[in-house]
Order: structure tokens, then sequence, then C-alpha cells
């Protein structure tokens, strides 16, 4: 049958920038993933695939990891966008 890879969906792409966006932020607060887990209330395997592109956050867990980052969830999203904060 088909590979995982040739089933690629290019809708993913949003989910993986704002994944990428998040682990950045994530490392620059020097927190693991444990440690953001917890400050937003999630297992660390939730944030972990957040990370990947592998789950769709909702609005308030949106809210909650912004939250946790110190930072808003349009910072965080302005990736999806090509814009660049700097």
């Amino acid at each position: 049958m088909s590979s995982r890879t040739s089933n690629y969906d290019p809708m993913m792409k949003p989910l993986e920038e704002l994944g990428q966006e998040i682990k950045s932020r994530r490392k620059q607060l020097g927190l693991s993933q444990e440690k953001l887990a917890d400050k937003c209330g999630f297992d660390r395997t939730y944030i972990s695939m957040v990370e990947r592109g592998k789950r769709n956050p909702s609005l308030l867990n949106l809210l909650k990891i912004a939250k946790g980052l110190e930072a808003s969830v349009s910072e965080l999203t302005e990736v999806i966008n090509g814009a660049n904060s700097e």
C-alpha cells in the first residue's frame, strides 16, 4: 500500500510551523516539554505532538500554551502567514 510520506497533507504545514514556533520559544525560555506541560496543565506527550504538528490545538489550549510561553496567541501564529516579528 502507500507509505506515510506519500499521504502528506499540505494543510498540515501551518500546524508544523506553529509547532516549530512553540518549540523555539520553549527552548528560549529554557523549558523542557515536561515543564511547559506542567505550566499549561497538559501531558508532555501532548506538547510533543503539538510541536511536531501532529495535533491541532484548540483555541483554549493554544491560549494556555501561549501563557506558559509568556507570549500571545498572535505572536505564536505570526509564522503561519510568513510574517516576521523581527
